[in-house]
């Protein structure tokens, strides 16, 4: 394959993500298939080298998203791979400058997380009081995903010794960082049940997995969904933004909570902002006499 053409360098790029920046295969896979869109893209316009994408090739595939029907933020993730993928062409000199550079972006209707209120939550954790196996299981998992804030992906990594060697459970997160968030005492004590009680009746064969299936191996991401699904009528990721909004609901800063949830810029912590903002308006219209 020649080295100058589209896929080598595509190849490169992600080889790069995955092995030094420590993106997630998920991660690396979604850039692929934006990626090899644009790559198929470029192709029906004679463009198979890197050197000679343009900026007008650019704005032609963004075009080329809308005309079929792509969604905003769709149209918005692809042409944000794009660009950052010849961003770091340009960056390693194998071409002069980033033509993607200024290509506008589809305007993306303002979304706010969807947080589910702490009374319902709480009923909903409270309710998943049987001693079967796998009630202990899921008691101690959505404890813990509400309790830590982690993602889908972190939590189903644990093994036992990350919530027995102390009160904090590290992670690592995206990006190959770090962190150590404290683990509340609900969390610590449905875990503790399901270590004692659970998970003994669970597992099949060897494996230092802390949560299990019910077919004794451990339990993966798409498990965790599963579980958080059945159980709360959600996505992991709604217990995520759960943790954050009445973290902010309940006083903390946003400094300590970007630290908790594990991003790198204080800037993806501040939409939470908004959320509690809003929370504050509404407790205002319902307790104020002249509201």
């Amino acid at each position: 394959m020649d080295t100058s053409c589209i896929p080598a360098h595509v190849d490169r790029y992600l080889e790069y993500a995955r092995d030094v920046r420590g993106l997630s295969p998920n991660t690396v896979e979604a850039y692929r298939r934006d990626l090899d869109g644009f790559t198929e893209f470029s192709g029906r316009y004679g463009v198979t080298d890197v050197h000679d994408v343009d900026r007008k090739l650019v704005r032609r595939f963004s075009a080329n998203l809308s005309t079929r029907g792509y969604a905003p933020r769709t149209i918005a993730r692809k042409v944000s791979s794009v660009r950052a993928f010849l961003a770091d062409e340009a960056k390693r000199g194998y071409i002069e400058a980033n033509p993607a550079e200024g290509v506008k972006q589809p305007k993306i209707p303002g979304s706010l997380p969807r947080a589910i209120p702490q009374r319902a939550l709480s009923d909903v954790l409270d309710r998943i009081d049987g001693e079967e196996p796998v009630d202990l299981r899921d008691r101690a998992l959505l404890e813990m995903l509400y309790g830590t804030g982690l993602r889908v992906s972190e939590l189903a990594s644990l093994t036992v010794v990350d919530v027995t060697s102390g009160p904090f459970v590290r992670v690592r997160g995206k990006g190959s960082k770090d962190r150590s968030i404290p683990i509340p005492g609900e969390a610590m004590r449905a875990t503790t049940r399901y270590l004692e009680s659970g998970r003994p009746s669970l597992i099949q064969g060897a494996t230092d997995a802390l949560w299990i299936g019910v077919r004794g191996g451990g339990l993966g991401p798409r498990g965790v969904r599963r579980v958080v699904r059945a159980r709360v009528g959600s996505f992991p990721h709604a217990l995520r933004h759960s943790f954050a909004t009445h973290l902010l609901e309940n006083g903390a800063d946003l400094r300590s909570v970007q630290d908790l949830l594990g991003h790198s810029e204080l800037a993806t912590t501040q939409i939470y902002t908004q959320v509690t903002r809003r929370h504050l308006a509404e407790t205002y219209e319902r307790s104020h006499p002249r509201a």
